[in-house]
């Protein structure tokens, strides 16, 4: 049987990280709610609907699937995989057509039926790879580009 607060973390996995229906953030995200992401916290469902937005305008076809979930009281914890094309800025970087694929874990609170406190870990040096960051990074920096440049090109 499917609880509450996993019912609220799915809906906000597929109706908003995956469609980018942002008109449901007041619906499932507390006012006062904290995001803790890998790229700086945000606040309340504007916080939250400005991440969303930068990570959908990178990555427009984004599809996060849910590979485990576990439900304690009001907390859910969902092991994620996350996977899209690159057509926008990300993290300073052009768009690079790309395909990726990454993995992540993402710890939510609830609170009053709607998310409170989210914690979000994603293999952030994995997706920069695959976006060939290494070879830009150096290449910004003056310096040739590694073996291992080639490797994360190919991927």
């Amino acid at each position: 049987m499917c609880s509450e607060n996993e019912r609220l973390v799915r809906k906000f996995v597929e109706a908003v990280m995956n469609r980018g229906d942002v008109h449901l953030l007041p619906d499932l995200v507390d006012p006062n709610h904290v995001g803790h992401d890998p790229l700086g916290d945000h606040y309340g469902p504007d916080g939250v609907r400005l991440s969303i937005c930068e990570m959908r305008t990178a990555f427009p076809d984004l599809l996060i699937s849910i590979d485990d979930l576990l439900v304690a009281g009001d907390r859910v914890v969902h092991r994620f995989t996350l996977a899209g094309t690159h057509a926008g800025p990300f993290m300073g970087l052009p768009a690079t057509g790309h395909p990726v694929k990454t993995t992540g874990i993402e710890f939510c609170r609830s609170s009053g039926g709607k998310l409170a406190e989210r914690w979000i870990v994603l293999d952030t040096i994995g997706l920069l790879l695959q976006l060939g960051a290494v070879a830009v990074l150096r290449q910004r920096a003056g310096k040739q580009p590694s073996s291992h440049d080639e490797d994360s090109k190919r991927r």
